[in-house]
């Protein structure tokens, strides 16, 4: 597990609406630390180390941001070095600005893991970015970003999903049975190799605007406060940003929904039918966060794939 800082390269975001199908350059893989053929502009600073410029080079990674903290956490399994996820933390917000995360070959089995509530404190994060593993407080649950059902071929993997850096302040009924339909759509891709043989995801809340931020009476500038004095970023969007690969050909889709109960509740869950109202362009993504999503793609494929979307392609 490793800490490094990164820089964020800019991007030109275009506005496209063509439904495009795109061949793939070169073959993908689920080499769990495959350099990809990678865009135009390197994804991180010259100086990391080698196994840091593979991680931040993967198709799941978006381009980082200057002054925030890039975690990768892996797992060995069979022998094998295998990520579970990566985020990018901003230590002025005590909160996750992404996760990314892929399911393939090694990441996709199910074994029965189940939950495994290992609630902890980041260990790759430096004490001064642990927020402490307390309840957020009404009316806000501990979101996953990354699921815990997303990570399920291991007992390790999925108690890295509890580390308190994967953890968003979700509205409760949000969080169970809105949050929950999207999450469920994303692990029945991935976990499908007749749907795409690699699925790259990423998802999170949106905090770089501080004026977009959730308020309300009890909070009133968009901040929780943590037993240890720490003060958390409370999103009022979260965002999914998916691309499948399949037999070479890229297609991707977006989310992008606000931190409500959508009127879902007390076991109510939202269809996939509404949760496809919040359906976006990766591109659109883009101009909503200013997040260079898959920008590991090869320039010309990243502007085509990310201009539009197809709700056949993703079942919903």
């Amino acid at each position: 597990m490793h800490v490094i800082i990164s820089h964020r390269n800019p991007c030109t975001l275009l506005a496209m609406t063509a439904l495009v199908a795109v061949v793939a350059c070169g073959k993908d893989s689920d080499e769990p630390f495959l350099l990809s053929g990678g865009g135009s502009s390197p994804s991180s600073p010259p100086t990391l180390e080698p196994d840091e410029k593979g991680v931040a080079a993967r198709l799941e990674v978006p381009a980082l941001k200057s002054g925030n903290t890039f975690v990768y956490h892996t797992t060995t399994e069979g022998g094998r070095k295998v990520m579970s996820y990566c985020l990018e933390f901003d230590p002025a917000k005590m909160h996750s600005r992404w996760v990314a995360f892929r399911f393939d070959g090694l990441t996709r089995p199910r074994s029965n893991v189940g939950r495994t509530e290992a609630w902890s404190d980041d260990p790759a994060l430096p004490l001064s970015m642990h927020i402490g593993t307390n309840y957020f407080g009404s009316p806000y649950n501990r979101g996953h970003l990354c699921a815990s059902y997303d990570r399920q071929y291991s007992f390790a993997a999925n108690a890295q999903t509890f580390y308190m850096s994967n953890m968003s302040p979700q509205v409760g009924d949000f969080n169970a049975y809105y949050w929950t339909t999207l999450e469920q759509l994303v692990q029945d891709c991935g976990r499908s190799a007749s749907f795409a043989d690699t699925l790259y995801v990423v998802k999170g809340g949106y905090i770089d605007d501080t004026s977009d931020l959730k308020r309300s009476t009890a909070y009133p500038d968009g901040y929780l406060s943590r037993p240890n004095g720490k003060r958390m970023a409370i999103p009022s969007h979260y965002f999914m940003a998916l691309l499948r690969v399949k037999g070479g050909s890229y297609t991707s889709i977006a989310f992008w929904t606000t931190n409500d109960s959508h009127g879902y509740s007390n076991g109510n869950y939202a269809p996939r039918s509404v949760v496809r109202q919040d359906a976006i362009s990766v591109r659109q993504l883009e101009e909503l966060t200013g997040i260079d999503f898959f920008h590991n793609l090869p320039d010309n494929i990243e502007k085509s794939v990310e201009a539009t979307f197809d709700f056949n392609t993703w079942n919903i």
